[in-house]
C-alpha cells in the first residue's frame, strides 16, 4: 500500500524568509526620491526669487531713466542748465560761477535758482519722485589758488549761498516760493564743499556750484 506524503514545510519556510519590513534597497529609493522632490522645490523658490529681484531691479532702472527724462526737460527751457545723466548732476555752467574768493551769487543767480528749482520740487514731489529721488545735494567747488582748507571752506560757502538764494525775499516781478516749496527744499536739500578736488579746464570753471540727483 503506497501512502502519499504532503510536504507543506517549504510553504512555511518561504513565507517566514519574506520580511514584513521594506527591504534597505527600496528605503534607500524613496529617500532619493524624497530628496529630489525636495531639491527641485527649493531650486524652482530660489529661481522664483532671483526673478523678483531682476524685476526689481529693471523697474527701479526704468523709474530712473523716467525721472532723468522729465528733470532733463525742465533744463531743456532754461538755456545754460543742463543734465549730466552719466553723473547724475544738474550743471547750470556760465550761469552758476564765482569770481575769485566769492561766494555770493549776484541777483541774476539767484532769480534764475528760484525758478528753477521750483520745478525740480514738482517732479521731486511727483510719486516717481518720492519712489526714487532721495535728496538733492549742492556742491561747491573752488579752483586750485589757494590753500585746500581755504578753498574748502570757500566750497562750503558756495553750496550755502544757493540756499540762502531760495529762501532770500523774491525780486520785483517774481514769483515767491510758497512755505510748502520752502519746507520741501528743507527736507530735500543739502549742502557739501568739495575745494578743488573736481576742478575743470580753467579756474573760472573750477568756482562753480552744481546740484547732484542722490538716488535711492
Amino acid at each position: 500500500m503506497f501512502t502519499r506524503i504532503l510536504r507543506v514545510g517549504n510553504r512555511g519556510r518561504d513565507q517566514a524568509e519574506k520580511p514584513f519590513w521594506i527591504s534597505y534597497a527600496d528605503l534607500m529609493t524613496a529617500l532619493m526620491v524624497m530628496f529630489l522632490v525636495a531639491m527641485s522645490v527649493a531650486l524652482l523658490a530660489a529661481t522664483k526669487k532671483l526673478s523678483e529681484q531682476e524685476q526689481r531691479k529693471l523697474t527701479h532702472e526704468q523709474e530712473v531713466r523716467q525721472l532723468l527724462d522729465r528733470i532733463e526737460a525742465v533744463t531743456a527751457r532754461f538755456p545754460g542748465i543742463t543734465l549730466d545723466r552719466e553723473r547724475r548732476v544738474i550743471d547750470f555752467g556760465e550761469r552758476a560761477l564765482f569770481p575769485r574768493n566769492i561766494y555770493q551769487l549776484n541777483a541774476r543767480q539767484a532769480k534764475l535758482l528760484r525758478s528753477f528749482v521750483p520745478e525740480v520740487l514738482t517732479i521731486a514731489n511727483s510719486n516717481l519722485g518720492r519712489h526714487v529721488l532721495k535728496r538733492v545735494v549742492v556742491e561747491g567747488f573752488a579752483s586750485k589758488s589757494g590753500t585746500y582748507l581755504h578753498n574748502l571752506n570757500l566750497s562750503l560757502e558756495r553750496s550755502q549761498s544757493v540756499l540762502c538764494a531760495l529762501f532770500a525775499s523774491p525780486s520785483p516781478g517774481e514769483t515767491p516760493l510758497t512755505n510748502e516749496q520752502l519746507k520741501q527744499i528743507r527736507n530735500l536739500f543739502v549742502v557739501g564743499g568739495y575745494s578743488f578736488n573736481d576742478t575743470r579746464k580753467t579756474s573760472a570753471e573750477s568756482r562753480r556750484v552744481e546740484l547732484r540727483l542722490d538716488l535711492y
